[in-house]
């Protein structure tokens, strides 16, 4: 296991940085500042330098609307510069939308006619990409009680199983606390309120957002042609990363330290661990 210094102001440079779109470098440049502003950073585990300049999916859990720029900058620490698999609407929004398309993100649109022709790239894409592409099995925020990871959807692991590339897993705490769930949807100013509420003051608060970047998870029994093995797949991916997730959040097994209360908690993790006796 790799232990980097959370205050530690060094970064390796992304390998096969020209490769890396000049856009996206900067945007990875910036974020790296903002996460330093919000809080410390602390970075565990590697990508194996064998999995680097290649296809390669990383699924981490979904803890907060700050949790991206978390990851973008624990994967600059390590030296790499990611891609993530991004909803059809942030692709098409103004301004940011041209600066996500530009720096090489892949696209899937959830519920929609062409969700099969866009899972069919997709698997092409991941095929032929050399950089690495980040994916929430959960898709949403999680909204169990302790923040353990939802039950999720297969779709990661479709995709993985279907382009027959590795998945490493990503476990991550913290970034929670920077800044609140928040609404569904802002409609307006009073929307958002808590956003502000919260990120103005993670500066002063300065949580610690702890990354982990777990070994590669074992697939290797499952085929993306056998009835089933998806949800198995499914299954040990969600498992890893909540194994990785254990000892980030030791002293709060239970429940969150930091109370949200804008953050919905209608649902029950089933990857949650049994209590130890």
């Amino acid at each position: 296991m790799v232990a980097l210094d959370p205050e530690e102001n060094t970064t390796t440079r992304p390998e096969r940085d020209g490769e890396t779109p000049a856009i996206w470098r900067a945007m990875l440049a910036i974020d790296q500042r903002v996460v330093r502003l919000a809080g410390k950073l602390r970075v565990t585990g590697a990508v194996p330098r064998s999995l680097r300049g290649r296809p390669l999916l990383m699924a981490a859990n979904h803890i907060g609307t700050f949790d991206a720029f978390v990851l973008m900058a624990a994967c600059r620490r390590i030296g790499i510069a990611p891609r993530f698999l991004l909803a059809g609407g942030l692709l098409d929004a103004p301004v940011l939308g041209p600066a996500l398309k530009a720096s090489g993100h892949l696209r899937v649109d959830r519920g929609s006619a062409s969700a099969l022709e866009q899972f069919g790239h997709a698997v092409e894409a991941m095929r032929t990409t050399r950089a690495p592409i980040i994916v929430y099995p959960e898709g949403r925020i999680s909204r169990d009680r302790g923040l353990w990871p939802e039950r999720g959807k297969t779709g990661a692991a479709r995709l993985a199983l279907a382009a027959g590339v590795p998945v490493v897993p990503i476990s991550q705490w913290g970034a929670h606390e920077a800044v609140y769930w928040g609404t569904e949807r802002v409609d307006g100013i009073p929307d958002l309120a808590p956003y502000l509420r919260s990120g103005l003051t993670s500066p002063l608060r300065r949580p610690t957002f702890k990354v982990h970047f777990g070994a590669p998870v074992d697939l290797s029994e499952f085929s993306a042609s056998r009835a089933g093995d998806a949800v198995k797949a499914h299954a040990a991916i969600m498992r890893a990363i909540t194994d990785g997730l254990v000892p980030l959040r030791r002293d709060e097994p239970d429940v969150p330290r930091f109370f949200d209360p804008t953050r919905p908690t209608d649902t029950r993790s089933p990857w949650r661990p049994s209590p130890t006796p």
